[in-house]
């Protein structure tokens, strides 16, 4: 009797969002957007524009439908594959409205009102806490649940969300059933944890209101080259990292996420150099690096119908992905299927 061959292993899941309220910035490529194209390689990814969850801050509905194809395109532009993952735009998918209405019933009150993140968001935007911003981990969690995804790359601010999303998905389960898989952190490659180039006691953040503490991945050379200029240092002028050295330590942690040197590489190659050498190569290394991601987006901006094909396509793969979830959840609850 011939041995059957074996299954390949099944790959896990990958679930991973982006809100499309501003371009994101080197930080965001080197801490997370850089390793999207290797997660796809080793895992089954779903990848989206989360416009949904942008709604909390009411945003101008033309820079909103803007904002989101420019952040479609750039999930192109870094190298993500419509052949290879699902890329999607979360409001085309009906499921994830419907998912998050079902998981609001199945969410406690006083669970949602312990999300740090709704209460440090109320007390910053006091003159809109709409009931969006409260229910938006309900959300999230019915964007992981329906593609019943393995892993979730999430940073320290995301932690209280991905365990809420796994408290909810248990109490199903508990009340019916194994229906949902219950998703953990994704713990793969670490990029690079960027801070403002003007604080670097604070993490680089695409909303900071002084232009030079971040550098956004489409800015221009010109542009990159004078954040770094005017980035914060110390008065030392060696090239070291250490504690106490938040400015240049910064820096070294770019220099690194882009180049692939370690520190001690780093140290010797500026040994007997001031900041002011140091400062032009960690630009020159940066424009390097975001210099195909640019030229891509720009090329992709000027074709709207592939960019329409693969938003059409990336919907499609989604809808039939996630209705199957929807359908047996729908059918656990006693919803009528026709």
């Amino acid at each position: 009797m011939q041995n059957q061959q074996a299954q390949p292993e099944r790959k896990k899941k990958v679930l991973s969002l982006i809100q499309p309220t501003a371009v994101p910035t080197v930080g965001n490529y080197l801490g997370a957007l850089k390793n999207w194209k290797q997660m796809s390689e080793d895992y089954d990814c779903v990848y989206g524009v989360a416009d949904l969850h942008a709604l909390t801050v009411r945003p101008d509905p033309a820079l909103l439908r803007r904002q989101s194809l420019e952040t479609f395109a750039l999930l192109l532009a870094i190298g993500l594959d419509p052949d290879q993952s699902v890329i999607c735009v979360q409001s085309r998918i009906h499921t994830h409205a419907e998912m998050a209405w079902v998981l609001n019933c199945y969410a406690q009150f006083g669970e949602a009102a312990r999300m740090t993140q709704f209460k440090d968001k109320s007390k910053t935007n006091a003159d809109n806490i709409n009931v969006g911003l409260f229910t938006y981990p309900v959300l999230m969690a019915a964007d992981i649940l329906l593609y019943q995804a393995d892993y979730v790359p999430i940073g320290d601010d995301q932690k209280q969300h991905l365990e809420l999303c796994r408290d909810i998905a248990e109490r199903f389960n508990s009340l019916y059933g194994k229906t949902f898989t219950l998703p953990e952190a994704f713990i793969g490659k670490v990029g690079a944890r960027v801070m403002s180039l003007q604080d670097p006691t604070k993490k680089m953040s695409k909303s900071d209101p002084n232009p030079r503490a971040s550098v956004s991945i489409l800015d221009e050379p010109d542009a990159i080259v004078r954040k770094f200029k005017s980035a914060v240092t110390d008065s030392e002028a060696r090239v070291k990292f250490a504690p106490g050295k938040d400015g240049i330590n910064n820096l070294m942690s770019i220099y690194a996420g882009c180049t692939g040197l370690s520190y001690e590489a780093i140290e010797a190659e500026f040994e007997g150099k001031g900041y002011g050498d140091f400062k032009a190569a960690v630009a020159e290394a940066v424009v390097e690096e975001l210099r195909p991601v640019r030229e891509k987006f720009n090329e992709l901006l000027e074709d709207k119908a592939y960019l329409a094909d693969c938003i059409d396509k990336g919907t499609e793969t989604a809808l039939r992905i996630s209705k199957r979830t929807m359908d047996k959840v729908k059918r656990k609850i006693g919803l009528i299927r026709l």
